[in-house]
């Protein structure tokens, strides 16, 4: 049995978290990448994980290995994939993070058609609300929505983004205008608990000056969904991203508020790492999505599933 092989398994079990998992996942016996990691500890002469009946860990030589193992695993394919890279039919498997924000809204059709358009290709998508380290974990990319500041990895901008302050007309006769930041002090809000400041929102003066009011609210969740719904049942002002509460504006069941206030420069990205072989699959999923918003946009044209 050759060293590749047993490598392969070995960082299999670490992603997956145990051999019953990377088993399943693999469609291999968990007695045969037991096999095969055995027989890599043997040949290296070092024990790589700890195994117990209840926990899983990696050894400090195993934390070692796998960061180059995995290094050198992502090279042989990505050399593999730039071989392949004129062929018309492309193959294998897309890890990629998403927040779980573009995933529900209906921009996270992209990924959908994506999959209809290349059905050679397994989109694994983990929806979760984090920066994940591409490299460190495995990912070959990310979308990534924020204000891109440097990070080592390669961007590609596939539509401007904004959070906006949307508030329903009910909330507005009651309380009155709010033409400041300052007003949201004594207005009830909705915190989003995702989001990277919390409850401590974030403005801009006209002289551009970053601006900070904490607000408060009788609502806290960990969506801009459900944020959404609740502004529109008339529980406060929210500060939601622009693709998933715009739409409702045009049907007058939410107004944004101190759009003049609301900081400049966010985008929505795809990321990927910096590799001497970019794979052929992952360039090519790069380019689809920026043709896809390119011929969709965000936010006016592409209402999120809030109903």
């Amino acid at each position: 049995m050759d060293t590749l092989t047993r490598m392969r398994a070995f960082i299999d079990v670490v992603d997956a978290e145990g051999y019953s998992a990377a088993a399943r996942k693999m469609g291999r016996s968990k007695a045969l990448l037991s096999k095969y990691v055995k027989e890599l500890e043997d040949e290296l002469g070092a024990l790589l994980l700890n195994r117990t009946t209840r926990q899983f860990s990696l050894t400090e030589a195993g934390h070692t290995y796998y960061r180059t193992a995995s290094d050198i695993l992502k090279e042989i394919d990505n050399l593999a994939d730039l071989v392949r890279e004129g062929a018309t039919d492309l193959k294998g498997r897309i890890k990629v993070s998403v927040p779980r924000s573009f995933v529900d809204a209906d921009i996270g059709r992209s990924l959908i058609d994506f999959s209809i358009e290349h059905p050679d290709i397994t989109l694994e998508i983990i929806a979760e609300d984090r920066f994940v380290d591409l490299i460190e974990e495995g990912f070959d990319a990310a979308i990534r929505i924020t204000k891109l500041e440097d990070s080592g990895m390669i961007a590609r901008k596939l539509c401007d983004f904004g959070q906006f302050c949307f508030v329903s007309p009910a909330v507005l006769e009651k309380y009155g205008p709010i033409n400041t930041p300052a007003d949201l002090a004594n207005v009830p809000c909705i915190v989003d608990t995702n989001s990277r400041y919390y409850n401590n929102w974030r403005f801009e003066t006209a002289e551009g000056l970053s601006q900070a009011v904490t607000v408060s609210g009788p609502i806290e969740v960990n969506s801009p969904i459900a944020s959404t719904r609740a502004a529109i049942a008339g529980l406060g002002v929210a500060m939601i991203p622009d693709f998933v509460a715009k739409p409702k504006t045009e049907c007058g069941e939410l107004i944004t508020i101190l759009d003049e206030f609301i900081p400049k420069g966010g985008g929505i990205y795809a990321i990927y790492p910096h590799r001497r072989y970019l794979p052929a699959k992952v360039r090519r999923f790069v380019d689809f999505l920026y043709g896809w918003f390119k011929k969709n946009g965000a936010g006016n044209s592409v209402a999120a599933r809030i109903d």
